[in-house]
């Protein structure tokens, strides 16, 4: 699961010019294809498979970067915008990935939903150690010397509303998950909650992706009886689950999720009461506003963008973090990216929508201030269980305890559970 590549360092420090076209644009120096300004680069989905997600990160990540241009740009520069649509197509993905580094010379790339989409371009991201910053919630474990993965992972998700859950109502937990690379981990999760708390696993499925009908699931469950579910099912297709679980009267099984409602807004697309008692891990949600002094980041998301759907968790990361690189750029006096890189693994700390978060240099990943959010039998949204979470798995766990710190070792890895933990 490690790929290695040529370390940025070492190039930079040798001035290496004999890998050529592979690195063109990686210095952050010209941007622009050489025009003299920054440009960054925004790949989201604005149509396919996962436009309802994508379509508000990239809605999010302009606003942002407007807001900078019309403050007088960075560094004294206007920042050029190169957002072609991946259509939800991780071929295209690759292509543009490719395009955006070689021939746009892009800055700084924010770019995909998925994990399967992150790990598509990953290999293209080494080779040409672009700065590039993925926004999900995900599975959590990448240590990557030139990525940033800003979402909340799993741990951090699944480890503020399982134990809720648990404390709540009883011990006794089925597992459903998606099945392939992001629901296998999540599950892993849940057992390894489970191992450190004394809970109990009555159950465990992963579900193929275009599966829609869950009477045999939910008769399952029913059989087991557990004091809640935790879902980790993704896309259109299970999102049948909720409906199907309201016509079986399963409402009164609460169900924790680090899925539901905060990226596909569930909640206000499917009719009460569907959702009744889905207990999300959340770092933001419309719902919540925002939490600095005297800013309005919905109201200023709906007055750019009127007909946006919903304002998800995904797109605020995308908001924070584009604020997160400038605030470096202006701090390095160039947008140069292994100097950029370099005052970002010094550790930040940044006034998001969500509240002051801090970016772990070591890891590349957040701090996040964690909550619990519930739809009652309306649908209504409701806040509980403020926790703030950092990425103690990378952190504290992986390497023997060591853990993954990219100031002092470059990396192109993603760890996984078991690489810690009997899962």
């Amino acid at each position: 699961m490690t790929h290695e590549s040529l370390s940025r360092r070492s190039v930079l420090a040798s001035g290496a010019t004999a890998l050529g076209v592979s690195l063109a644009g990686c210095s952050g120096g010209s941007g622009s294809g050489g025009g003299g300004g920054p440009t960054v680069g925004i790949l989201e989905d604005r149509s396919g498979n996962f436009q309802l997600n994508g379509t508000s990160k990239w809605q999010a990540t302009r606003l942002a970067l407007e807001e900078i241009n019309e403050n007088g740009g960075l560094l004294g520069e206007e920042i050029e915008i190169v957002d072609p649509d991946p259509q939800s197509d991780n071929s295209r993905y690759q292509e543009l990935t490719e395009r955006l580094i070689l021939q746009d010379e892009v800055d700084a790339l924010w770019a995909g939903y998925s994990s399967a989409t992150r790990e598509a371009i990953r290999p293209i991201i080494n080779e040409n150690e672009q700065l590039y910053f993925y926004t999900t919630q995900y599975e959590g474990g990448v240590c990557d010397n030139t990525i940033f993965p800003v979402g909340a992972t799993a741990r951090q998700q699944l480890g503020i509303v399982t134990p809720y859950l648990a404390e709540e109502f009883g011990e006794d937990i089925y597992i459903i998950a998606a099945d392939y690379n992001f629901g296998q981990l999540s599950g892993d999760w849940v057992n390894v909650l489970a191992q450190e708390n004394g809970y109990n696993i009555v159950g465990e499925e992963y579900i193929p992706l275009d599966e829609t009908d869950f009477s045999s699931v939910i008769n399952r469950i029913q059989s087991e009886d557990p004091d809640f579910i935790m879902s980790m099912l993704v896309g259109a297709n299970h999102e049948n689950f909720y409906d199907q679980r309201a016509t079986n009267e399963m409402e009164d099984i609460p169900i924790g999720t680090s899925t539901a409602m905060a990226q596909g807004h569930e909640h206000i697309r499917y009719d009460p009461p569907a959702l009744t008692n889905v207990y999300a891990g959340v770092s933001y949600m419309e719902e919540l506003g925002d939490l600095r002094d005297g800013e309005n980041f919905v109201e200023a998301f709906y007055e750019r963008w009127p007909d946006a759907n919903y304002l998800n968790q995904e797109a605020q990361n995308n908001y924070f973090s584009v604020y997160l690189w400038a605030e470096a750029v202006e701090e390095a006096g160039t947008f140069d990216q292994q100097e950029v890189i370099s005052v970002l693994e010094e550790g930040r700390d940044i006034s998001a929508p969500s509240g002051d978060l801090t970016l772990d240099g070591a890891t590349h990943h957040m701090e996040h201030e964690m909550r619990v959010a519930r739809a009652d039998e309306n649908h209504d949204i409701s806040f509980t269980n403020n926790e703030r979470i950092g990425p103690s798995f990378l952190r504290e766990e992986v390497e023997g305890g060591d853990g993954c710190d990219l100031r002092e070792e470059d990396k192109t890895t993603q760890y996984v559970p078991s690489d810690v933990y009997d899962v």
